[in-house]
């Protein structure tokens, strides 16, 4: 990470041209196909561009990211997302959900903290979910997308991240935090609700 951050402040003014926007957008998409997790380059996107122009083109890394491992998922890493989500619970609860709640269920996982980006995106490649509603669905991701960005474009320089982020007791910061934990709430209501009418199914058929 370090030596990545010498990098970009190495070559700032270079990103921040017509040319270095494409490169940070094929970066950022790049960097979702790895899943990796996004707090930094968003913040990263709002330093160089400013809230606006980075929010655009972190928005659209991350959309490019997540088509191509929600179709890597899908086609050549089922099984190896299979065994990724044996160990956490809350992915096999979202895969079996997802079916009968559809693009409400994406919405509500987009903007809960509790599923991380990149991992759901392998996760829908799984699931019936179509091009369409997944793609809808990524809408969701731009309230955290506007935020982190922001507080990018309030840092002094990207060493300072880590102290804007500590810092961050503001009236944006703690509205994402509430809709993040409500849609959390919101998904485990669905997920039960799947879970109840599935064993009605079953009692009703034995």
């Amino acid at each position: 990470m370090i030596n990545l951050q010498s990098f970009v402040e190495t070559y700032i003014n270079f990103f921040d041209s017509s040319l270095g926007a494409f490169i940070f957008i094929i970066f950022y998409a790049l960097w979702v196909i790895l899943l990796l997790p996004g707090l930094w380059p968003s913040m990263l996107g709002g330093f160089i561009y400013g809230s606006f122009w980075g929010t655009l083109f972190v928005f659209i890394g991350a959309f490019l990211g997540a088509q191509v491992t929600f179709f890597l998922g899908r086609k050549f890493l089922r099984n190896w997302t299979q065994t990724l989500i044996a160990k956490a619970p809350k992915f096999q609860i979202v895969e079996k959900a997802v079916s009968r709640e559809g693009l409400k269920l994406i919405f509500l996982t987009r903007l809960s903290p509790a599923f991380p980006f990149s991992i759901l995106n392998l996760v829908y490649g799984l699931t019936e979910v179509n091009v369409r509603d997944f793609s809808i669905g990524l809408l969701a991701i731009l309230p955290g997308t506007i935020l982190y960005s922001g507080l990018g474009a309030f840092a002094s320089d990207i060493s300072n991240f880590s102290e804007v982020l500590t810092n961050k007791n503001n009236v944006s910061s703690l509205i994402f935090s509430s809709v993040g934990l409500v849609a959390t709430f919101a998904v485990i209501f669905l997920a039960s609700k799947v879970a109840r009418k599935a064993l009605q199914d079953f009692d009703s058929s034995i």
